[in-house]
């Protein structure tokens, strides 16, 4: 059986007390978003931590934070930029060239964790976050180690 790509957002309800429209609003919007995946890829860029991880890129993270950028838009129930540029975004089928095991896999999560804690996002998205980029980033493996 297939794991579900990501969580609905649905499942992503803001508590009660903040209700915001979507969690692209509880996130902050587009430039929180922007300041997210830049931080994301700065720290994957910096950090000896990361270092098979950011091998997977190319020479220059432009394209790259762009591409997650447009599509965390639209996952996180913003603007469907990545769509509008490429379609479906068709994830595992995208990151199949690139050799991706357990210990990219981590690596991907601590850096994504250490952004999102990074940016002050409200602690109780970035537990819903981290869980539906866990079992996302856990689909993409296409190694066993």
């Amino acid at each position: 059986m297939r794991p579900a790509m990501l969580a609905p957002m649905s499942d992503f309800a803001p508590p009660q007390e903040a209700q915001p429209a979507t969690p692209y609003a509880w996130v902050g919007g587009e430039a929180a978003v922007r300041a997210l995946v830049d931080r994301f890829y700065d720290l994957m860029d910096l950090e000896p931590a990361f270092a098979e991880l950011r091998a997977l890129h190319p020479s220059t993270l432009d394209g790259s934070r762009d591409k997650l950028f447009w599509f965390l838009c639209g996952w996180l129930g913003g603007p469907d930029l990545y769509q509008q540029r490429f379609g479906h975004p068709r994830l595992r089928a995208r990151h199949l060239p690139y050799p991706i095991g357990i210990r990219e896999r981590d690596q991907w999560m601590a850096c994504m964790t250490q952004a999102m804690e990074s940016c002050d996002l409200d602690p109780l998205l970035v537990t819903r976050l981290k869980a539906s980029f866990a079992n996302t980033a856990d689909w993409m493996r296409n190694r066993g180690v």
